[in-house]
């Protein structure tokens, strides 16, 4: 099993380095497993959206796409599923990571009032401090 530094995902997800983006194709196509954190991931996010200026639709396509290669293996998958399905709807993925990753049975503190306005749609334990 390897893992792979965000730069190697905005590499392979964007092209902007031809030479680097056939790299990482040819990285991921060894067949070893990638280990994908969820770190990589708000990451990963963050960069296509502050550097890149993509919207939240192809953030979360591109996304989708890494979680969906036969080679990859993300930490703590049903906790990224949910914030994924969480940012579709609009949250901040970050925001979502954080709820999601404490579990639903853990109350999840923020002064945020719109994380905490957000989250009684999500039917996740937010409380507003």
């Amino acid at each position: 099993m390897i893992a792979a530094d965000t730069n190697v995902w905005v590499r392979y997800l964007t092209n902007d380095n031809p030479g680097q983006a056939q790299k990482a194709l040819r990285l991921f196509k060894r067949g070893d497993e990638v280990f994908v954190p969820k770190t990589v991931l708000w990451e990963l996010e963050w960069v296509l959206r502050a550097v890149y200026h993509l919207p939240a639709a192809s953030i979360h396509k591109a996304i989708v796409h890494v979680l969906g290669l036969p080679v990859v293996q993300v930490e703590q998958p049903e906790q990224v599923a949910r914030a994924l399905a969480l940012y579709h709807k609009g949250a901040d993925f970050a925001d979502a990571l954080h709820v999601t990753g404490s579990g639903q049975s853990v109350p999840f503190y923020t002064f945020d009032r719109k994380l905490h306005r957000q989250a009684k749609k999500w039917d996740e334990a937010v409380v507003l401090l």
